[in-house]
């Protein structure tokens, strides 16, 4: 009897462990994942306007590397608008010298593309020059 009570204890804290773990595991580092595709602009909005359900299964919470022009800058915010068909936000500052019509490469995470907005949603963004 005696030992079936230590058993079912040794497994209850056994598979609290486990649901803890799984809980509260750690947050992905964006910034030093290795992009999975490297894309302008143009071509990820392409691919979204072709077939939402495979750039999806493509692109989305993937990290990528994205280069085009940057159209608006809300530093107050962090974000960046790319080729007017990207909304990127900043999880450091953007570079004091960042100016409308600058050819960047951002590295992040695709969140989503915005129907109504025609735009793909991106966080977690490093700038790269």
């Amino acid at each position: 009897m005696r030992k079936k009570i230590i058993i079912a204890l040794v497994l209850i804290l056994a598979l609290g462990f486990a649901a803890y773990k799984y809980m509260y595991k750690s947050h992905r580092d964006i910034s030093t994942e290795e992009a999975t595709y490297s894309a302008t602009v143009s071509e990820v909005y392409d691919a979204f306007q072709k077939s939402d359900r495979i750039a999806n299964a493509k692109y989305l919470d993937k990290t990528i590397e994205i280069y085009g022009k940057v159209t608006n800058i809300d530093s107050k915010n962090k974000m960046i608008t790319v080729d007017e068909k990207l909304i990127a936000r900043c999880t450091n500052g953007l570079h004091g010298d960042l100016k409308l019509q600058d050819s960047i490469t951002l590295k992040g995470r695709v969140v989503g593309y915005d129907d109504l907005l025609e735009e793909i949603q991106m966080d977690q963004c490093t700038l790269k020059r």
